[in-house]
């Protein structure tokens, strides 16, 4: 067979199930392979950002890579910036790209660069494929790559005379392993710490999401009564409802959630990312005693040196940390302030529950309006921007992946293409993208897309006629902010042009109204709304008057 037919059906044996992406000269013999599968389905996309973006959520929602498509060239630098995401925000992917012939590739030729060096820094492994016949091994290596922990984005390059080249090779049959499990006695050592903690806090990251390590951190919770302070990426790994959940932390200023952390005197990190919340935020002297359970071992940081590892597949971890429970005497607490805590963080979320305000809609009324019409088993997606800051501050979650925040590499332009492959996913869920209007332009035309193959999803677009987090960050270190100011469509127009349903919303009254609506209606809908960031710099103050006393 070609070498191009033997790469899809590796692809099928790995359970590759969606490839988005724009197709080129170049990888036209894979194109055309890939139209004889009856296993994967290609979805054609506007832009290769956005396939990226598809991929990357398909990947967060599944646990298992999805591919994203593009050509040589301008094609394979599309992508990059929706692979990085993926990468850093631990989604598995698979990026495939297209190459010129070899016998052009050591010299000056047309749209010619090096892609797969230029992949390196933002992939776990990126190669090209040389020899049609490694392509089995290459596809079962950039898989498994893909879904190990940590997860990520591989990338596989197919020059275009070695697609067509003949082969008799094979697809390799996929073998799985079990991940590792910590050493009996450090498990011990680790349950010693916590059991001479007094006020031990549990910062769950987003190795927690996992669902297996989901179910055991919600039991090892329900048996000792400790707290779970979560990064933007770990929502949804303790219910919102449960006592010991203590919400979100992560923005730059000092929270409530901060004086959490700051009184205790062990912190037990899970599944952590640094990348998401530094360290140096909420250990400054580098003094805390910390316990560090995940898949691999600690970043090596001045601010976050773990007394004891615990390393290994996170949920049995906290299997065998639940099993010690079990065989220990009551453990005892005083966790009185992390109660408190999560009860002025309520009083918050609540603020303006009933606001009437007219002409433009506070951040905190829009997000209660979200959680309001959205079930417990519904997805959020956020944008990157200001808004990105109100989302993780107040909208809670019940199930894991169920708020999916772009907070590694933090890439605007996520909250477009995001919701058309989670609608993929979960056809039965509503699917509720929050955007800013710098951040929906950024991929508006995946607007087509979605139109096209009838994604049921809305999209909330906080409209601000700026780059509204940069003024809040230029206000809040300079007292004033550059000129950030930008037009907008009108909107109701975009919606029409595109085919999709529109609403304008002024008055915060009738917003969960609409949204409601918009989830009834039959395809794609726009919500946009006048966002009032006068709340940002009343956040920042709030948040600055905040004493370290709870």
């Amino acid at each position: 067979m070609k070498a191009s037919d033997l790469l899809v059906k590796c692809l099928e044996e790995e359970g590759i199930e969606y490839i988005f992406g724009v197709p080129g000269e170049e990888n036209a013999d894979f194109v055309i392979s890939l139209e004889e599968s009856d296993q994967i389905k290609f979805v054609l996309t506007r832009h290769e950002q956005g396939a990226a973006f598809m991929a990357e959520i398909y990947g967060r929602l599944t646990g298992n890579p999805a591919g994203c498509l593009g050509t040589l060239g301008p094609g394979a630098t599309n992508l990059i910036t929706g692979v990085a995401d993926s990468n850093m925000d631990r989604a598995p992917m698979l990026v495939l790209t297209g190459q010129g012939s070899t016998d052009r590739l050591h010299k000056e030729s047309h749209q010619i660069m090096d892609v797969v060096s230029m992949f390196k820094p933002v992939t776990k492994w990126a190669a090209t494929i040389l020899n049609p016949d490694t392509i089995p091994e290459i596809v079962r290596k950039a898989v498994r790559l893909a879904r190990t922990e940590k997860p990520g984005a591989v990338h596989i390059e197919l020059p275009e005379d070695v697609a067509a080249m003949e082969t008799t090779a094979r697809p390799m049959v996929p073998r799985r392993f079990r991940r590792s499990v910590p050493d009996q006695k450090i498990v011990d050592q680790a349950f010693d710490m916590i059991k001479a903690a007094q006020r031990p806090v549990i910062l769950a990251g987003n190795g927690c999401i996992r669902r297996r390590a989901s179910k055991q951190l919600r039991l090892f919770c329900e048996k000792t009564g400790i707290g779970v302070v979560s990064t933007f990426m770990a929502k949804g790994s303790v219910d919102m409802d449960a006592d010991y959940c203590l919400y979100t932390i992560g923005l730059g200023s000092k929270d409530r959630i901060s004086q959490v952390v700051d009184d205790a005197d062990l912190v037990i990190t899970l599944g952590f990312d640094m990348v998401e919340y530094h360290p140096e935020l909420w250990n400054p002297d580098g003094n805390k005693r910390i316990l560090h359970a995940d898949f691999l071992a600690a970043e090596i940081d001045d601010n976050y040196h773990p007394e004891t590892e615990l390393i290994g597949d996170l949920a049995h971890t906290l299997w065998m940390l639940n099993e010690k429970v079990d065989a220990s005497a009551p453990l005892k607490f005083d966790l009185e302030k992390q109660r408190r805590c999560r009860a002025q963080m309520a009083d918050d979320f609540a603020e303006y529950k009933d606001d009437t305000q007219k002409g433009c809609i506070r951040p905190q009324k829009a997000i209660w309006d979200a959680r309001q019409v959205m079930g417990a088993n519904d997805i959020l997606l956020s944008d990157v921007g200001a808004h990105k800051m109100w989302i993780a501050r107040h909208y809670q979650c019940h199930e894991p992946n169920t708020c999916l925040i772009p907070n590694g590499f933090c890439s605007m332009g996520f909250a477009l293409p995001g919701p058309i492959a989670a609608d993929i996913v979960f056809p039965e869920r509503r699917i509720l993208a929050i955007a800013g209007d710098a951040g929906f332009m950024m991929n508006v035309q995946e607007m087509e897309t979605a139109a096209r193959i009838g994604s049921n999803i809305v999209v909330m677009v906080w409209e601000d006629n700026e780059y509204g987090l940069i003024a809040w960050k230029q206000v809040g270190h300079f007292g004033r902010h550059t000129d950030l100011s930008f037009g907008n469509p009108d909107w109701k127009k975009l919606a029409d042009a595109f085919g999709w349903n529109g609403h304008f919303v002024t008055d915060s009254a009738d917003l969960e109204s609409v949204l409601d609506a918009a989830f009834r209606e039959a395809g794609p809908s726009l919500v946009v709304i006048p966002i009032d960031y006068r709340e940002n710099e009343l956040l920042t103050k709030k948040l600055g008057e905040i004493s370290c006393t709870i």
